[in-house]
């Protein structure tokens, strides 16, 4: 069996009028993400650590944000498309380690959440997805509450 591994990385500006999406579930917080689509930055760290594991490229030239097609699209259904490019190479998800980095709102008690509709769509078990957050110490612009980061690191493995 051959074991690859994949690193992701995705930033989006906090914006006024959008929902925060994160992980594939809304939290409530007056304001979002911006971006062509939900702009889910937890979602495109990890589509980016499974593309980069399966030497697929990234997130950006599957899914271009000058195609009409993704515009508002809801991450889970890129991340649902990343798993069925791994799968056509016979690859399988071995598990996903993700951090996401902000000031808030507080994101352990969504994490349960997260973590389901991430592995629901994977195809994998909760236990296999790790999903940390933490801030960035009121520096930069994350601390300036100006955005969001999420980093995510992926294995995958042969299933031929």
């Amino acid at each position: 069996m051959s074991v690859r591994i994949g690193f992701g990385f995705d930033v989006h500006q906090l914006a006024a009028e959008r929902p925060l999406v994160l992980g594939g579930i809304t939290i409530p917080f007056p304001r979002g993400l911006s971006g062509y689509s939900d702009a889910d930055v937890l979602i495109h760290a990890i589509c980016d650590a499974l593309l980069g594991a399966a030497g697929l490229r990234d997130i950006g030239f599957h899914f271009p944000n000058n195609d009409d097609k993704y515009k508002g699209i809801d991450s889970k259904q890129l991340l649902k498309n990343v798993v069925q490019q791994l799968a056509k190479k016979n690859y399988r998800i071995g598990n996903i380690d993700a951090t996401l980095c902000l000031e808030q709102p507080k994101i352990n008690p969504h994490i349960p959440a997260m973590k389901k509709a991430l592995a629901d769509v994977m195809k994998i078990s909760e236990d296999d997805v790790s999903i940390k957050a933490t801030t960035n110490e009121k520096m930069g612009f994350i601390g300036r509450e100006e955005g969001v980061t999420a980093y995510a690191v992926a294995l995958i493995e042969s299933v031929s």
